[in-house]
């Protein structure tokens, strides 16, 4: 049968948007191909998330319990569930962990796999990939070729679409198998109050903020939003940020709904790790920046009195 196997994925004991944005992506192939869509979560209590999976297309719901994180114990029970089921198609997250574990479970598979999908569609009965290449600088449409065809998608490059699909809940015998490594401890940087990757809305920072002491103009601006503060790799560079916020090549690729740049000229690095964000909204008073090529919206104008301006308004109307 032509199914759809998806990953989903936790954080802290709750479900993260890329779980839906794979399922409802899931199901649109399964549709399309004539098959069901099978959703894993690495977790013991799957029931908690049964239904919020179902609303968006699952037709089963997964639960496995293969411990603490580990890339070699994780693919080891993913495939172990693809042997089970025998899916045409599966999604991965391109997530840290998803980076991790999916290229062992393609090996292990004998599989293709397309990495960094922003885009799904099916042609022929084969699913289409589409995902940047060439640092952003263009796109590419992808099959595979094997049996088995494997993506790992970037997070918030799917919609998600309601609507039910049977929401069967099982409980996998799958372990981690023989694990040969073992984390013996993880140094976790403060990182962002809301974390880039995950983030619907970005507002970044450039060179034109001029100091580190002008950063709370900018993160006033995203907490107001409940955005990810991200930043340029220059002003990383200068020292004014850690690494962490940083947006672009050597930096996070992110795909959010909004990314507000602010004071960013838009070097084709920077561009590289954003520019699939679904609207973008420049801000810089050089009016021939290169980020106003690529800008949904922008204005020619000091940062220094929009970035505060675009605060109180969204404060107005945001409550």
């Amino acid at each position: 049968m032509a199914d759809v196997l998806v990953v989903g994925e936790l954080k802290n004991g709750e479900l993260k948007k890329i779980s839906k944005e794979l399922t409802s992506a899931g199901r649109k192939i399964a549709d399309a191909i004539g098959g069901k869509v099978h959703t894993v979560l690495i977790t013991d209590n799957v029931d908690a998330f049964a239904g919020d999976l179902k609303a968006v297309g699952a037709d089963a719901v997964i639960g496995a319990n293969l411990g603490e994180f580990s890339p070699e114990g994780y693919a080891n029970g993913i495939f172990a569930i693809i042997q089970e089921k025998k899916p045409a198609v599966v999604l991965m997250p391109h997530s840290a962990q998803g980076k991790e574990y999916s290229a062992r479970v393609a090996i292990k598979a004998n599989a293709g796999i397309v990495a960094d999908a922003v885009g799904l569609s099916v042609d022929g009965g084969k699913v289409v990939a589409k995902k940047p290449i060439y640092s952003g600088k263009a796109y590419a449409n992808f099959k595979v070729s094997s049996e088995i065809q494997m993506f790992t998608v970037r997070a918030n490059s799917q919609e998600v679409t309601p609507k039910d699909g049977a929401g069967a809940v099982e409980k996998s015998g799958a372990s981690a198998g023989e694990v040969r490594t073992k984390s013996l401890s993880k140094d976790l940087s403060g990182g962002n109050k809301v974390q880039l990757a995950d983030a619907s809305i970005i507002v970044s920072g450039g060179r034109g903020i001029k100091g580190p002491e002008n950063w709370p103009i900018i993160q006033d601006l995203a907490d107001t939003l409940g955005a990810a503060l991200g930043a340029s790799r220059a002003t990383v560079d200068a020292g004014w940020i850690s690494h962490s916020h940083q947006v672009g090549q050597t930096g996070k690729t992110v795909s959010p709904n909004c990314y507000i740049a602010c004071g960013i000229s838009g070097a084709i690095q920077h561009l590289a790790g954003m520019g699939s964000s679904k609207y973008i909204v420049a801000i810089n008073k050089d009016g021939d920046a290169p980020i106003f090529k690529v800008a949904t919206y922008g204005v020619v104008a000091d940062l220094f009195e929009v970035v505060p301006a675009l605060t109180s308004e969204f404060k107005k109307v945001l409550g």
